[in-house]
């Protein structure tokens, strides 16, 4: 246990109440994350021999969510429960250590995914050259990224202390040094502001030939067809990874740079808990948002929390081993030999997915034009939209 000395800065300086609901908050987010990362994980491994060079980055991002969990949320819980930190100062650095660590690369995990994708996307005479050694000398330098700047405290650049509700521990912010000042706002950008841009600008990239793809194809289809599935999956994962990055890790920059900038003794003890709470939060946001929108990772969940059989029909479409059928109504998924209605086998990633765009759209009521159609979508994928190239392929 600390000394009396230290005393002082680790009592919680909110009230019993707060530290209730706070300590409530991060029990159920550990559970919640731990359960989550913890899935995501077992389906990464039940489909491990194809797993695409791209997917390597969720599961890095799984298994920094999992660490920061168990690392960080046990001890936050309890003290937050007994409303003063229970633990020296030694674990007090392991644990701030643990946090910003594990913290950024989750950030740039999030931040390399996403330009993946978009190299995917955009710009799929590049991306389709992305192998597995790529992938992995990049995990390497977004492992590194963050142990440089976990690590640059311990050196005394910058330095780890208890946080201003006194409960948990981080970066202080109460910067006393120049070399202080500038570690932090090489944190804020370095580690917030260029992952951002970077998330920002690859699904910018990716809804804007999203928009261009779906206007080219509206050409060539029967105006009573439906938009389907893949662009709409591309759009949701896009906007959730967005939102899911911003609201969880601004509220934490702007606190952090407000206490750097300005007298950090002015800052309410519950904005920092509340911004601490709301970049936890990512742990639990991350694999929900990959469970829920890619479709080849759910047909590897267990039986027991496989989605139901029409939820899945809607997010999936394009799957080669579920072929369409037109109707009334849109696009239906026709039933398997041996197989239940809306079973997706054999769906592919999202983003590479938009490649084999529009299999999904119902096409003109007019049979005889199949032909001349998918021979002139060829000519004008292959000049407006090279992902599109050789869609009708395999239907002639």
């Amino acid at each position: 246990m600390g000394n009396a000395s230290n005393a002082s800065v680790f009592t919680s300086t909110l009230s019993e109440r707060e530290d209730l609901i706070f300590g409530t908050l991060y029990l159920v987010f550990g559970l919640v994350s731990l359960s989550g990362n913890s899935l995501l994980l077992l389906v990464a491994y039940r489909k491990r021999s194809m797993l695409k060079p791209a997917e390597f980055f969720i599961v890095n991002l799984a298994v920094s969510d999992l660490s920061m969990t168990v690392t960080l949320f046990p001890l936050a819980t309890s003290s937050f429960f007994a409303h003063r930190w229970l633990f020296d100062r030694a674990v007090c650095t392991i644990y701030a250590f643990c946090g910003v660590l594990f913290g950024l690369c989750s950030l740039s995990s999030l931040a390399v995914l996403s330009t993946v994708c978009c190299l995917k996307v955009c710009y799929p005479a590049y991306g389709n050259r992305f192998s597995p050694s790529h992938a992995g000398v990049l995990l390497l330098c977004v492992w590194a990224y963050a142990l440089l700047f976990a690590t640059a405290p311990l050196a005394e650049w910058g330095s780890y202390g208890p946080e201003p509700y006194g409960t948990a521990c981080c970066i202080t912010w109460n910067a006393a040094s120049r070399q202080a000042v500038l570690y932090i706002l090489a944190l804020f950008v370095f580690c917030y502001l260029l992952p951002c841009l970077l998330i920002l600008v690859s699904y910018a990239l990716i809804l804007w030939r999203v928009k261009g793809s779906r206007r080219a194809v509206r050409q060539h289809v029967s105006p009573r067809g439906r938009a389907p599935g893949v662009h709409g999956l591309v759009v949701k994962l896009s906007v959730a990874v967005c939102l899911g990055f911003l609201a969880a890790w601004t509220p934490y920059a702007i606190v952090a740079l407000w206490a750097a900038l300005g007298d950090a003794s002015r800052v309410p003890a519950l904005a920092f808990v509340l911004s601490a709470v709301s970049a936890k939060s990512s742990t639990l946001y991350n694999p929900l948002v990959y469970l829920l929108f890619k479709p080849n990772f759910q047909r590897f969940l267990p039986k027991a929390v496989l989605l139901p059989g029409a939820v899945r029909a809607a997010l999936c479409c394009g799957c080669p081993h579920a072929p369409l059928q037109p109707g009334a109504d849109g696009p239906r998924f026709s039933p398997r030999p041996g197989g239940r209605r809306g079973a997706c086998q054999g769906c592919h990633d999202p983003f590479e997915g938009f490649g084999s765009y529009p299999r999904c759209y119902k096409l003109s009521e007019r049979p005889e034009s199949l032909s001349e159609l998918s021979i002139h979508l060829q000519h004008t994928s292959h000049q407006e939209d090279p992902t599109f190239n050789n869609v009708f392929s395999s239907s002639r």
